[in-house]
C-alpha cells in the first residue's frame, strides 16, 4: 500500500445524501477480487446512460473533475452492503480522501485498509469545501495527514481528527498485511522456539 502524506489536488462536489456502495459500485461489477480495473465502473448507473455513454452532467465527467483525488461529498457516505469493492473502485479512479460529515463504519474502515483517506467534519466545514470544489481544477485543495489539516485554495484552514493507530497505517503505507509482516522476525522467532520446546505440535 502507498504512503498517505500530503496531497494537493482537485476536489469534486458530489452533495448527495446517502451514496451507498451499490451506487458507487453496482453489483453486476463484483464479480472480480482484483483491486485493479473498477474505476471505470465507479457511480456506473449515475455515469453512464443505458447505452454506455457518459452522462455528461455527471460530476466525475465533466473535464474539470476526471482527475479528482478529493470527494466532498453529502452525508452518510458509504451506507449499505458492505463491500470492499467500493473503495476499491474509487481508489482506482484516483480519489484519495473523501470528504462528509458521516461515513457508513464498514466502508469508513474499509477505506483506511485500502490508503485511503475518510474525514468526517461539521456540516458547516463540509459546506466550505463543497463551495471551494464547485470552483473546479483551479481550485485545488490540500489534504496533510501528518498535521491533520486542510487548506482551501482561499487558504482557510480546518482541522480534522483521525485515529492514530490508523493515521500511523497511512503515513507508513501498512494495511494488515503489511502490519503482519513488520512483525516477521517476532514471528519467525516464536515459530523456531514453539518448534523447540513443542515438536509435537
Amino acid at each position: 500500500m502507498e504512503k498517505f502524506e500530503k496531497l494537493t489536488g482537485v476536489a469534486a462536489p458530489m452533495p448527495l445524501v446517502n451514496i451507498d456502495t451499490d451506487m458507487i459500485i453496482p453489483k453486476n461489477f463484483l464479480k472480480t477480487i482484483k483491486r485493479s480495473g473498477l474505476g471505470v465502473h465507479a457511480f456506473a448507473e449515475m455515469r453512464y446512460d443505458d447505452n454506455g455513454n457518459e452522462n455528461p452532467d455527471f460530476v466525475l465527467n465533466k473535464p474539470q473533475y476526471r482527475d479528482a483525488q478529493v470527494l466532498v461529498a453529502g452525508d452518510n457516505f458509504g451506507c449499505g452492503s458492505s463491500r470492499e469493492h467500493a473503495p476499491w473502485a474509487l481508489a482506482d479512479f484516483g480519489i484519495k480522501v473523501v470528504i462528509s460529515t458521516s461515513f457508513a463504519d464498514i466502508f469508513f474502515n474499509n477505506c483506511f485498509k485500502n490508503g485511503m483517506l475518510p474525514i468526517v467534519l461539521p456540516q458547516e466545514q463540509v459546506d466550505l469545501l463543497m463551495k471551494d470544489a464547485e470552483k473546479g481544477s483551479n481550485a485545488r485543495m490540500t489534504v496533510d495527514l501528518e498535521n491533520q489539516q486542510i487548506t482551501t485554495s482561499e487558504g482557510d484552514v480546518i482541522s480534522f481528527d483521525v485515529d492514530a493507530f490508523k493515521k500511523h497505517c497511512l503515513l507508513e503505507g501498512l494495511d494488515d498485511i503489511g502490519l503482519t509482516l513488520a512483525k516477521a522476525t517476532a514471528i519467525d522467532s516464536f515459530e523456531t522456539q514453539l518448534a523447540q520446546s513443542r515438536p509435537w505440535v
